[in-house]
This record gives C-alpha cells, sequence and structure tokens, in this order.
C-alpha cells in the first residue's frame, strides 16, 4: 500500500504563487508515474499534470502551461507542483495520484490523496 498524502494549499491572491506538495509513505514512488489533478465545486476531477518518477519525463495541460512546473525529490519522495501565475479558475481541490502506466484519466490512477484546497481570490 502507498499513502499520499498533500500539502501547501492555501488562500492566494490572483497571480500569487503556491507549491503543493505530494509526500508518499509505504514505499518510494519507485517506477510510478505521479500525476497532479484537481477538481473544482461542481466540475469534474481534472488533470492538470503529471511526471514520471523514474525518468523525470513531464507532462502539462495547456492551459497550465508555462506557469506550473512538476518536480521530484528522490531524498524526500515527495513529488511538488510550483504554481505561479495563479487566477481564480485555478481554484480547486488538488489532489496526487499515482499510476502505473502514464495516463491523464483520473481512472488509470491507483492511488489517492486526500487532497488540498487552493483558492485563488481576484
Amino acid at each position: 500500500q502507498v499513502q499520499l498524502v498533500e500539502s501547501g494549499g492555501e488562500l492566494v491572491q490572483d497571480g500569487g504563487s503556491l507549491r503543493l506538495s505530494c509526500a508518499a509513505s509505504g514505499r518510494t514512488f519507485s517506477s510510478y508515474i505521479i500525476g497532479w489533478f484537481r477538481q473544482a465545486p461542481g466540475k469534474e476531477r481534472e488533470f492538470v499534470a503529471s511526471i514520471n518518477w523514474a525518468s523525470g519525463n513531464k507532462y502539462y495541460i495547456d492551459i497550465v502551461k508555462g506557469r506550473f512546473t512538476i518536480s521530484r525529490n528522490y531524498a524526500k519522495n515527495t513529488v511538488y507542483l510550483q504554481m505561479n501565475s495563479l487566477k481564480p479558475e485555478d481554484t480547486a481541490l488538488y489532489y496526487c495520484a499515482i499510476a502505473t502506466a502514464w495516463s491523464t484519466r483520473s481512472s488509470g490512477y491507483k492511488y489517492w490523496g486526500q487532497g488540498t484546497q487552493v483558492t485563488v481570490s481576484s
């Protein structure tokens, strides 16, 4: 079993920055794909970005390219999502999740954290 814990979400102003963390316990990220998703009230869960733990390959949805950066820290067994130039439409509950194969679909991810709330005020 893998347990994922997200942190770093908070209230921030339009144009601000946050860094979200996703820490794993139970086992290392090893060869997994680690994804960040978000879900705004009344909307479906949306894929945001992913990183291949082994290769470091990254993928972003178009609307966050150039603003968000996903990265990993081997020593801390943690994945980060640096979010800059935040907009009110980025407001959502952000989740990290892991998969054994690359996917942008929620169904492709097996283990999920509980989420961390990001609120961007205008």
